[in-house]
Formats: structure tokens, C-alpha cells, sequence
């Protein structure tokens, strides 16, 4: 992933780093999302993705969106990056991506990692970053989403409406697609699997030990002064 470069604001000429969204001294829309490869922030302007060199992709439509951000309540727009559709708030910095999107961005990129052979290790979230949460209304429904460790182990903590979608936080959609281009998905599989695999074990020995226990159990004596 490329470093962050320094630019300047189109309206006001203030330098700004590449991956900075709004101007800090205009407030001016600098970066959106429109890499249609790795789904990164690029620079108002900029012809290709500083993070993975892929040729911007990105069309803001004209549709008509009901569906408010969760963070300042505004309405959102509708974009097209690729051939993906998603929400954005440009005020919220993040962008809304229904459920069946979000598999698909999955399917897709995890093939890409199978065919580059792309893999590495993966940071998990501390406990203090999974603490540090706040929750959010759904777009759709309204209702408060979960926060979640996308993944169980991706280090990218998203606001997730098991109904309707997932809210991603600035930038947090490149860093899910960075996690699945590294392996990240097949590890925590593997990790489901085993610790389903432990826990199997563990219940076994649970019942083999209790059945133990009642074999040995020595039978009940008639006292003496019985009749």
C-alpha cells in the first residue's frame, strides 16, 4: 500500500495528504471512494489508486436515496465504483453496503487472492479497540447495529445490520478487501474450524468423564438397622 503523499485542496490550495477526504481549511471534498479494484479513497482528480495502482472507477448516479447516514443523518448518495453500488456520505466519511454487495465484493476478491497467491498474517483487535464503540442506527430500518470485528479477526471494526448491510467507516472498506486479498477469510476459517474442533473435544471428554464417574460410583448399602 502506498504512503500517503502530500497535495493540495483544489479550492483552496491548502496542502493535504492523499488520503485525507475533506480539506481541514476549507472543508472542501478531497478524496472519495473510487477505486473499483481495492475500494480506496482517491484524490479528487487523480487517474489512478495510490494503494493498488488500479484506474479510477467511480460515477455518481442520479438516484434518489432514502436511506440516512448513521453518523450526521444526512441523506446519502448514490455511486457507482466499478460495477459495485454503494451509499456514500460525503459529510460521514463512509459508505453503506448492502448484504448481498458485501458477499459479493468477498467472493470476488478472495478468488483474486487465490489466483495472485497472495496470503499473510493477520493483526486481531485488542480488547480496548473493541470496547471503544458506538452504536449506530441502520439506514434501512433504523434499528441499532452490532459492532463487529469483521471476520472475527480482520483488525476492521464495522457497524453491521444482519438484515440490511454493513456501515464502513473511513476507509474501512479497503481494509476489509486488503484483509481478504491477504488470506485473511481462509484463516479465520481455519480458526472457526478449529476451535469448533477443540470444543467437540472438550464436550467428549466432559461426557466420557462423567459416564467414568458413575461406572465407579460403588451401589448403595442397606444399613444394618433396615427392616
Amino acid at each position: 500500500m502506498a504512503d500517503a503523499v502530500t497535495l493540495n485542496c483544489p479550492m483552496c490550495g491548502a496542502p493535504a495528504t492523499s488520503d485525507s477526504s475533506l480539506c481541514a481549511h476549507c472543508g472542501a471534498r478531497l478524496a472519495t471512494v473510487a477505486c473499483p479494484s481495492c475500494f480506496g479513497l482517491m484524490f479528487v482528480g487523480s487517474k489512478f489508486c495510490s494503494h493498488c495502482g488500479a484506474e479510477a472507477g467511480r460515477l455518481d448516479t442520479d438516484e434518489v436515496i432514502r436511506e440516512k447516514c448513521p453518523i450526521c443523518r444526512e441523506p446519502m448518495a448514490a455511486i457507482l465504483v466499478g460495477t459495485t453500488h454503494l451509499k456514500e456520505c460525503h459529510k460521514g466519511e463512509g459508505v453503506w453496503v448492502d448484504g448481498e454487495t458485501l458477499q459479493q465484493i468477498c467472493r470476488d476478491r478472495e478468488k483474486q487472492a487465490a489466483v495472485l497467491g497472495m496470503g499473510g498474517s493477520t493483526t486481531p483487535a485488542t480488547k480496548g479497540e473493541l470496547e471503544r464503540f458506538r452504536y449506530r442506527p441502520c439506514p434501512v430500518c433504523e434499528k441499532l447495529m452490532n459492532r463487529v470485528n469483521f471476520a472475527h479477526c480482520s483488525h476492521v471494526i464495522v457497524d453491521v445490520c444482519m438484515a440490511h448491510g454493513t456501515w464502513c467507516d473511513h476507509d474501512e472498506l479497503r481494509q476489509i478487501v486488503e484483509f481478504i486479498q491477504s488470506g485473511g477469510l481462509e484463516i479465520a476459517r481455519a480458526k472457526q474450524i478449529a476451535e469448533l474442533e477443540q470444543r467437540r473435544r472438550e464436550i467428549n471428554a466432559t461426557t466420557a468423564a462423567g459416564s467414568w464417574s458413575t461406572r465407579q460410583s460403588p451401589p448403595e448399602r442397606s444399613s444394618i438397622f433396615s427392616r
